[in-house]
């Protein structure tokens, strides 16, 4: 996390409620021969102490597990010229999000795993509608039982919730508000309109 607390007064709630709606991320733990990474979905619950998703059975995470970890969750972010402040002395930068969720990794019992898998797509599904929802129930039952042979459950029992916000705080409102329509406009990064709005609410 970055050290300026100015970037991360951002609530444990607020932290939570982005990491609920990315549902997405980077889950990283220490191997005996070195980092370990997967790049996931996952569920969080709204109190943020307990994360749940699924690895493939195969991966190297989760054969190492149980062992501490910690799920990176990254939100927008663009490179910010000085130009971009209209001020003299400036250096280059990148404003993001960036929530970290840490603490102990575990699997969990294989008869878990359809209840996982129903909430995770009941999640995503929702957010498609018109569209009918896709439901477990449209798959064989012996086929699903198959597929889901190749992966198996974990939970983070959460314990740390960090958050940096980095939006140009650190700026007068007309510097920051002047970088912001540049990101907007002109910026190199993902979801860039998002990331503007943040920084001219930013404070």
């Amino acid at each position: 996390m970055h050290p300026n607390p100015v970037f991360r007064k951002t609530t444990d709630a607020g932290n939570i409620a982005f990491a609920q709606k990315r549902a997405f991320g980077t889950l990283a733990a220490n191997g005996d021969l070195g980092p370990l990474l997967a790049h996931v979905p996952f569920l969080l619950s709204d109190d943020g102490t307990v994360l749940e998703g699924h690895l493939v059975r195969s991966n190297p995470l989760a054969r190492a597990l149980p062992r501490d970890g910690v799920m990176a969750v990254t939100g927008p972010y663009s490179y910010i010229s000085p130009d971009w402040y209209g001020i003299d002395d400036q250096v280059p930068t990148w404003n993001y999000i960036a929530v970290h969720l840490r603490g102990r990794l575990e699997l969990r019992p294989q008869e878990m795993l359809h209840d996982l898998l129903d909430r995770q797509s009941a999640l995503f599904e929702a957010q498609l509608l018109p569209k009918p929802p896709w439901t477990s129930d449209k798959m064989p039952d012996d086929l699903m039982v198959k597929m889901m042979r190749a992966i198996v459950p974990f939970r983070l029992q959460v314990d740390s919730i960090q958050g940096t916000w980095k939006l140009n705080q650190n700026k007068a409102d007309v510097v920051r508000t002047s970088a912001a329509q540049e990101v907007a406009q002109n910026g190199i990064g993902l979801e860039l309109d998002w990331l503007a709005d943040l920084m001219r609410g930013a404070t």
